[in-house]
């Protein structure tokens, strides 16, 4: 199989990925290094390797790398550090939603991807964000509080 070489910028930084021709955006970020985004089924049905490409969330395990070259891409580790989390990542840490982990960036990133077009979203429109977002730890709930957590503190502060 042919090897390609494409730019992206990730997480604001430009950078080159290699990557099979065949490969999926998940492959070639999981190969350049960046483990937060999850490999999870591969069927685009949890969520887990969610990424926000060029202003639109998408799983990128249904995307070719190929078919984006030149796009922008964020990733969890994109929106904050340990030292400075964005409000969203605090807000799962304050609201308890994290357990296993496994699910966090990619319920992360939808919440990032919700919140930037609707700062103040109603229930239903959360549940419709996070729909394609599985978790097998929790009921849920806190992940609910999480967001909404997230949507006062950054309506609050801007």
């Amino acid at each position: 199989m042919a090897i390609l070489e494409g730019r992206f910028v990730i997480n604001g930084v430009e950078k080159v990925l290699s990557f099979e021709a065949d490969a999926t955006l998940l492959q070639a970020l999981r190969d350049g290094g960046f483990s937060e985004v999850k490999r999870g089924c591969d069927t685009g049905e949890c969520g887990a390797c969610a990424v926000v490409l060029n202003g639109d969330l998408v799983t990128s395990c249904k995307v070719y790398a190929a078919s984006v070259v030149g796009s922008e891409i964020l990733t969890a580790k994109g929106l904050g550090t340990v030292q400075k989390p964005h409000p969203i990542q605090q807000a799962f840490v304050d609201a308890g939603a994290i357990q296993c982990g496994f699910c966090t960036p990619g319920m992360v990133m939808a919440t990032y991807a919700l919140l930037s077009k609707k700062p103040d979203p109603t229930d239903e429109e959360i549940r419709r964000a996070l729909d394609g977002n599985k978790c097998r730890c929790t009921g849920y709930v806190k992940i609910f509080d999480a967001v909404r957590l997230a949507a006062e503190r950054m309506r609050d502060h801007g």
